[in-house]
């Protein structure tokens, strides 16, 4: 699941700094929220809209995003490190914006520990919209994830303690 995130992660960082960035007011429908970023789905909209308009620039990012998921899956604390790395430079590089968003992050955190069912809810509905929205992709996790729980059961020493509940 991990990989999968920082894979979507990578690809999701090259695509806006490779794509134009279009103002709500310039692509009919778009909807910003609240902190300035455009929604998700819209982002995947604009995304496929600008690879129809630039078909040979998608064609190499989509590569290099490939390339990039291929290295991260043979070195995986290399990446890790290096997205590491990037977010600290970024919040060197925004210390305001860093500020709300580490606050943001606390101040969900605080949120699920006060409240874990709604929490647990939210991210079930949120993986079933994805798997709705990926049902190749979905198959593939569910399967990566089956077998990551037979290689922990074969051995427990290699995979992090269960979660308690509450």
């Amino acid at each position: 699941m991990k990989r999968l995130l920082i894979a979507a992660a990578a690809l999701l960082a090259l695509a806006t700094q490779a794509m134009p960035s279009f103002a709500a007011e310039g692509m009919p429908g778009a909807t910003v929220r609240p902190d300035g970023r455009a929604a998700p789905g819209d982002r995947k909209a604009r995304f496929e809209q600008w690879c129809q308009d630039n078909p040979e620039k998608c064609r190499e990012l989509k590569a290099k995003a490939e390339e990039r998921r291929e290295q991260c899956k043979a070195d995986p604390e290399k990446c890790r490190a290096e997205q590491q790395a990037r977010r600290e430079q970024w919040c060197k590089d925004n210390p305001e914006k860093c500020r709300e968003l580490k606050a943001k992050a606390e101040q969900r955190r605080e949120e699920c520990k006060a409240n874990p069912e709604k929490c647990r809810a939210e991210a079930k509905a949120r993986r079933e919209q994805w798997c709705k929205d990926n049902p190749e992709k979905c198959r593939d996790m569910k399967a990566k994830a089956e077998q990551r729980r037979e290689e922990c059961k074969a051995d427990p020493a290699k995979c992090r303690p269960a979660r308690q509940p509450g």
